[in-house]
């Protein structure tokens, strides 16, 4: 084994983070770390990176040598490198400056050698079979080229073990299956990667082993071969899950928002749909197809060049969000990090943000008291887990995160919800959590519009599927009545 680890408990101010964990990976391996947010896998990760230490009884060996006093200093000698799901990249720096970075820390006052950090960035890509252009400031490249760029740095630094937190989470399919290529080269190359997902699927099709975390314990480790999707979430929740079409016709029911052949240029075009009362529209498509912008637009964020939105037979003009919320729409967007929540602010202040003007009580003030009663009926009704209202929203693990970014726009009264990609970084267990609200409102005929890249996703929580394609809207499918696997095909195509 080129990791071995015995016993590993850790504490932090009486919560038993992890209990008695064991853990180990073999050279070239392709290991997944599951568990729910919360399970112990950032704590493990940061105990094997030297960045916290174990409580006294635990054992590590590394190449069949103890490890003793391990510090992150330590660890990249070793050659254990993380790639967090942040990345931890400088945006104004070049891929090459990026990729080299660590070979310079140290370095005293002695000069940058820029020739030879280009030559070893590109020699490093070129092992990855990979090209991008060694002066672009790193701000330019999409997502999944700065995940390149971060592997390309664990390399250089002559990685033997390394580290992948959520790496594909923002990631579209075809861009994951690049990433899973680069995976199995460096597991070909000898190098030990430990995959960190909620992508089930993606799991199962990349590592030969699973190790599974709940509540901080061991459950075990398992081969991937003839484990299930369904499976391995019940190991990781300990609740089994009822995957269903939930399909229903809403054809009936009354229209609630309607587009017509809106058009903005260079995003989306020609784009038509209906979402009718207690109906949940998906939308799905490749990254990069015009989902974001088309929502952007129903928000009231992106104007449209051309077309019509009508809210229950009415035009709408948009000129803001502001305007948009006023009419009755509401967007969750796909990034709650830095568009869907305020990190450093409360849980109340985050909640009760959108209708601030409602909160308000004598002399134009706003009321603690009525902010007070509106949280807590939020949290009540969602069943978020937090400790007090005044703490800071990050705090929260990303699903209930994700479920006060609900609650401060439901407490908008929305006719209209526009769900953009809910449940990325969210564990399974939160994201069953999150569908059940979804579901909730729907049945109180909201109508929702469901944007999501991960097919399973639209095909058991819609009532119909729409793919999206270089910004138009190229086909509907009734889950049900078209197989997910025909739907994958095509929209992956």
């Amino acid at each position: 084994m080129l990791l071995r680890l015995d016993n590993v408990s850790k504490v932090f101010g009486g919560v038993q983070a992890l209990r008695s964990v064991s853990f180990d990976v073999a050279p070239g391996e392709v290991l997944c770390l599951a568990g729910e947010n919360g399970s112990g896998k950032s704590t493990l990760i940061k105990i094997i990176s030297g960045v916290y230490r174990p409580e006294p009884g635990a054992t590590m060996l590394f190449d069949g040598e103890p490890i003793d006093g391990l510090t992150p200093g330590v660890a990249r000698s070793l050659g254990i490198q993380v790639i967090w799901q942040d990345l931890a990249l400088f945006p104004e720096m070049s891929v090459a400056e990026n990729i080299a970075f660590e070979r310079n820390l140290g370095a005293g006052l002695r000069l940058v050698d820029y020739s030879a950090m280009r030559d070893a960035a590109a020699g490093i890509l070129a092992r990855l079979g990979v090209t991008l252009d060694l002066d672009s400031p790193l701000r330019e490249l999409s997502i999944a080229q700065r995940q390149i760029v971060a592997i390309c740095r664990a390399l250089i630094a002559d990685a033997r073990l390394v580290f992948m937190d959520e790496p594909t989470a923002s990631l579209s399919q075809a861009e994951t299956d690049a990433l899973l290529v680069i995976v199995r080269r460096l597991s070909a190359d000898g190098i030990a990667v430990v995959f960190v997902s909620h992508r089930l699927a993606e799991v199962l099709e990349v590592c030969g082993r699973v190790t599974v975390l709940r509540d901080g314990r061991n459950v075990g480790t398992f081969p991937t071969q003839g484990m299930t999707q369904t499976r391995l979430t019940e190991l990781m929740t300990g609740q089994t899950f009822d995957q269903a079409v939930r399909a229903a016709d809403h054809s009936a029911s009354a229209t609630v928002l309607e587009v017509r052949n809106l058009t903005r240029r260079g995003d989306y075009e020609d784009v038509s749909l209906t979402v009718r009362r207690g109906e949940v529209v998906g939308v799905t498509g490749r990254l990069g197809a015009g989902r974001t912008e088309l929502a952007l637009s129903l928000f009231g964020m992106n104007r449209p060049d051309g077309g019509e939105i009508l809210l229950n037979g009415e035009p709408l003009r948009l000129r803001s969000n502001r305007d948009a919320i006023d009419a009755g729409i509401a967007y969750v967007s796909e990034d709650r990090l830095s568009l869907g929540l305020v990190q450093p602010q409360s849980i109340a202040d985050n909640t009760a943000l959108p209708v601030l003007d409602r909160l308000l009580g004598a002399a134009g003030l706003l009321s603690e008291k009525r902010k007070s009663v509106l949280v807590s009926e939020w949290v009540r009704r969602l069943s978020v887990k937090i400790g007090r209202p005044e703490d800071a929203v990050s705090t929260l693990s990303g699903g209930n995160q994700q479920r006060i970014v609900l609650a401060k726009w439901l407490a908008t009264e929305p006719k209209v919800l526009i769900l953009d990609s809910p449940t990325v970084g969210v564990d399974v267990g939160a994201r069953a959590g999150i569908f059940a609200i979804v579901h909730k409102l729907a049945e109180e005929g909201m109508a929702i519009i469901l944007i999501s890249d991960e097919i399973p996703e639209v095909y058991f929580n819609c009532d119909r599927i729409l793919h999206m394609r270089d910004g138009r809207l190229i086909d509907e499918y009734l889950p049900g009545a078209t197989p997910i696997d025909r739907i994958e095909s095509h929209v992956h195509a």
